[in-house]
């Protein structure tokens, strides 16, 4: 097996190349607005740390979100892509479930969702229990308390969000690729279809039809 991971759900493009027993190549690129410029470059980048090509990849697995939309559709399309081009297995993966897969006892994780809002999920030793959702930071306060959180909600809210801002690797306050790669490799990831998770219904919306003064609208439009 040689499977390239990647997840473009949060503000850190994370790639990284595993090989059935390690983590052998990773890249990463910051820049919320900036995923489609970033991704080649560090799937790139992880392939030549690990002295592979793209021709050697056997599976990709991508985090499906939940995150913004843009993002989102880069890295499912990335890997939609990849997987039709080079006939490779598909996996798709909750990427909240990639932040600390390895942590024991109960615990929430939280990531920013923008609008002053975190995307959360409820686990017990690495197992999601319940989400993913998105909710204000008081809210999930109120829901799980005394609860401790992983993730970068915790480092946005601190005063609401009681808990840990790096997750096991001691690293990543988002989606960790190696992670990703790691829960897939082992069997441990529920596996999800790839299509992006929004939660949200995408702030883009299709333009009215023009409608020109004194002339009804088309009904054929």
């Amino acid at each position: 097996m040689l499977l390239l991971a990647l997840d473009t759900a949060g503000p850190v493009v994370t790639v990284a190349v595993h090989d059935g027993d390690h983590v052998i190549g990773t890249a990463s690129g910051e820049g919320a607005m900036a995923h489609g410029e970033l991704l080649a470059p560090a799937i790139g980048d992880a392939l030549a740390q690990a002295g592979r090509t793209a021709r050697d990849l056997t599976d990709v697995a991508v985090g499906v979100g939940p995150g913004p939309f843009t993002g989102l559709r880069v890295g499912v399309v990335t890997a939609l892509s990849l997987a039709s081009t080079l006939g490779l297995a598909t996996h798709g993966v909750c990427s909240l479930d990639a932040v600390a897969p390895g942590r024991s006892g109960e615990y929430l994780v939280a990531t920013d969702a923008r609008r002053k809002e975190v995307y959360w999920a409820h686990y017990a030793d690495g197992r999601r229990l319940d989400g993913p959702h998105v909710d204000k930071p008081a809210d999930v306060a109120a829901r799980h308390p005394g609860l401790p959180v992983v993730g970068r909600g915790v480092a946005l809210y601190p005063d609401l969000l009681m808990g840990e801002t790096h997750s096991v690797d001691g690293q990543s306050l988002d989606p960790s690729a190696s992670a990703l790669a790691e829960i897939v490799v082992d069997g441990r990831a529920e596996l999800l279809p790839l299509e992006p998770l929004y939660l949200r219904r995408p702030d883009a919306k299709p333009a009215a039809p023009l409608v020109v003064p004194g002339q009804a609208p088309s009904l054929a439009e």
